[in-house]
């Protein structure tokens, strides 16, 4: 089993090696890998203990934050080394002021595995969410390095449950204590005998909730607003911004901000053919537009933006899964989404709540705007959102209460 998941990792790099040639995103992962290992020795220093933190991309360090920059806080002496599989996240984090080192994580080999923790020689590993890498995590195990997953979440789905799972339950064996999101994720490592496992939510939530109360303003986007009614389609792709396209032209008299989740120059011409009212955020001048589309074509303003709404739509719902959903409804947003979301325990918490609302084509779109329109009901349901988040909040704390105890660190 090592030998075709060794196999596959190789296969993998060959194939965004060839992507490369064409996609801008895979050749920054490939050229950020390039001598990553010699790159690593000759920037790490050896005079502070160190922590290492890992991100698969830029939401899950999103997610993670709030434990990392507890940890700095509480430790200000221990080095911090962060790395990203992802572009995504490397890019726009890799001048992360509070860490000391940000690094892509190099491809999971046993030698790649072997050198980066030797080199980086951590006191302890902290992953976001998922990542599961056997080497790194091996390696890691044999060096006697705790390892922690936080804000984790296992489904049945997952390979660790199936009967070829076999190196993937491996992989949990190394970890040394699990923070998952729900009882669902315990009860299901409780049947591979895993127990070495609390219950503490979603860091996510403490994250929203500190960005809640240091709102950053930007002016040229309430200018934009002025006083109308305002819908923000947050990390959309293009299934979703072709209903919204629909939802735009049959209520003229709101007005939409369109944040996608790329921003490449071919997806921005493909977001102003379907809203030729529209004007781009780069372009707009500081006074009141009389455009009726906003977009975005930035990126790390998102949790931001949704100051300005009155409803919240939340891409990603029509392909692999949707993206944030706790940024709006900490604003007390009501929160509407594609119907591929069951991977993601805050949104069926939402939509039990009555807080958000899943919808499978254009025709329920229109259905739920139309309902929202309501400013009695918008107020209802977003004070369920925000309510909702707020009571959350608190993983970050139990984590690094955790660690404490174990006495890896002097504060």
């Amino acid at each position: 089993m090592l030998f075709l998941y060794d196999l596959g990792i190789r296969a993998y790099y060959f194939l965004v090696l060839l992507a490369s040639l064409k996609n801008k995103k895979a050749r920054a992962w490939i050229e950020g890998r390039r001598n990553i290992i010699h790159r690593i020795d000759n920037e790490i220093s050896t005079e502070n203990e160190r922590a290492w933190f890992h991100f698969a991309s830029l939401g899950e360090f999103e997610q993670g934050r709030p434990v990392l920059e507890d940890f700095k806080s509480q430790y200000p002496g221990i080095a911090i080394v962060i790395t990203f599989f992802s572009p995504s996240g490397y890019e726009i984090r890799k001048d992360y002021q509070l860490a000391d080192h940000v690094f892509y994580l190099p491809l999971d080999t046993p030698r790649n595995a072997r050198e980066f923790v030797r080199l980086v020689n951590p006191s302890i590993a902290v992953f976001t969410k998922y990542e599961y890498w056997y080497h790194y995590f091996k390696e890691l195990h044999d060096q006697d390095i705790p390892l922690f997953i936080v804000s984790g979440i296992f489904r049945q789905d997952q390979p660790f449950f199936k009967w070829y799972g076999g190196l993937h339950r491996k992989m949990l064996i190394m970890v040394s204590y699990f923070f998952v999101q729900n009882d669902h994720s315990k009860n299901l490592l409780k049947k591979l005998g895993i127990t070495n496992v609390g219950v503490t939510g979603d860091t996510r939530f403490d994250r929203v909730a500190k960005n809640i109360s240091h709102v950053t303003e930007i002016p040229a986007v309430k200018d934009f607003c002025g006083g109308s009614r305002v819908f923000i389609a947050g990390s959309s792709w293009p299934q979703d911004e072709v209903l919204i396209a629909g939802l735009a032209e049959r209520f003229s008299d709101w007005k939409f901000i369109i944040a996608p989740h790329e921003i490449d120059a071919g997806h921005i011409k493909a977001i102003e053919k379907l809203f030729p009212n529209s004007v781009k955020l780069s372009e707009i001048k500081p006074v009141t537009s009389d455009k009726q589309v906003l977009i975005i074509d930035n990126i790390g303003m998102l949790s931001s933006l949704y100051q300005y709404g009155d409803i919240a739509y939340i891409g990603g719902g029509f392909g692999a899964g949707i993206h944030n959903t706790q940024e709006a409804s900490a604003f007390g947003l009501p929160v509407i989404f594609g119907p591929n979301y069951d991977k993601f325990q805050e949104a069926i918490d939402l939509i039990e709540k009555g807080a958000s609302f899943t919808i499978k084509d254009a025709e329920e779109l229109q259905q739920r705007m139309s309902y929202l329109e309501d400013p009695a009901v918008r107020n209802e349901l977003g004070t369920l959102a925000k309510e909702y988040v707020m009571s959350k909040a608190g993983a970050t704390k139990i984590i690094l209460d955790y660690i404490k105890e174990q006495g890896f660190f002097k504060p």
